[in-house]
């Protein structure tokens, strides 16, 4: 009988892939392992399709959304082919079925008067966390890659912000077990976060009096050599949509809305992929570009108008 137990070969996957992963990818293992996959399955030695099977339709049942399965579920094929390879586990092929689901998931973006309304006042009232939001609404920024901007991210005279870095806060599990979380500035998982977005017309009169006497390697929305962290200034935007009796609204809808509108406007949507950072323009088709009845009826009629 196998003696090694799915906790004993995640646990040595984790230290192999510490190696070679970015310190926020592998906290992002360790919190599936210890949140989701350990306690399913840390004592079993032979995980079968049917078993997993089992977990993912329990876990729907209890309201765990598709992605995050599927996330998890990443993560334990990982450790599963480790075990195989190293002969800690039999193999099982594990082909995972989800319920048919019809309904299409809408995006949630601000409408357009509440767009004007909410960058009208961040503009009229001026600060550094006010400039923040209209920043984001202004070019799609995660707010990650917000609270890691420096001053020195913004180029005047190529009028671009340089996005270059993000930061997190990331759960840490030292070799003592011991668990805390830490503050992490690094580069965008992926090449094309690492991306230059233009400065609109209204951020260039903005910026350019504050770049004169602000020191470059402050954090923009502290003015500080401290930045920010995201939950703290996710807070903080939503009081300002309270004030202001905006209808609540996640922070990443904020990108959500800026593309929008940019679709909206007609913009290409291989232009809008690179100022999103998106990997794949598929990304961005999926979730923002859905014509609509006009869109389509014109859309027949002009090929029928060509034969």
């Amino acid at each position: 009988m196998n003696k090694f137990t799915f906790k004993d070969v995640a646990n040595d996957w984790k230290n192999e892939k510490k190696k070679y992963v970015k310190l926020s990818t592998y906290s992002a293992y360790c919190l599936l392992c210890d949140n989701h996959l350990f306690p399913a399955f840390a004592e079993l030695s032979d995980i079968t399709e049917e078993l997993v099977q089992a977990y993912v339709l329990d876990e729907l049942k209890k309201g765990l959304n598709e992605k995050t399965i599927k996330d998890i579920l990443i993560v334990l094929k990982m450790i599963l082919k480790y075990g195989v390879k190293n002969h800690y586990m039999d193999f099982h092929q594990i082909d995972i079925k989800f319920p048919t689901n019809h309904e299409r998931k809408v995006v949630e973006v601000l409408t357009r008067d509440n767009q004007k309304k909410l960058m009208d006042y961040l503009y009229s009232n001026f600060t550094f966390k006010n400039m923040g939001i209209f920043l984001c609404l202004s070019t799609g920024l995660r707010i990650g890659e917000l609270c890691a901007l420096k001053w020195c991210d913004i180029d005047m005279e190529e009028r671009v912000i340089k996005v270059k870095h993000t930061i997190q806060r990331i759960y840490i599990t030292d070799d003592g077990d011991k668990k805390y979380t830490k503050l992490l500035i690094d580069t965008p998982k992926t090449k094309e976060s690492i991306r230059d977005i233009p400065l609109s017309t209204d951020l260039v009169k903005l910026l350019i009096p504050l770049k004169k006497i602000v020191n470059s390697e402050y954090f923009i929305l502290t003015n500080d050599i401290r930045p920010t962290e995201p939950r703290t200034y996710r807070n903080y935007y939503k009081k300002i949509l309270r004030k202001l009796n905006i209808p609540d609204l996640k922070f990443h809808g904020l990108r959500h809305s800026f593309a929008t509108r940019c679709i909206e406007s007609n913009g290409d949507y291989k232009t809008v992929s690179v100022i999103l950072g998106h990997s794949n323009i598929s990304t961005t088709l999926n979730l923002y570009v859905h014509p609509n009845k006009e869109q389509k009826k014109k859309c027949i009629d002009k090929m029928l108008k060509s034969l």
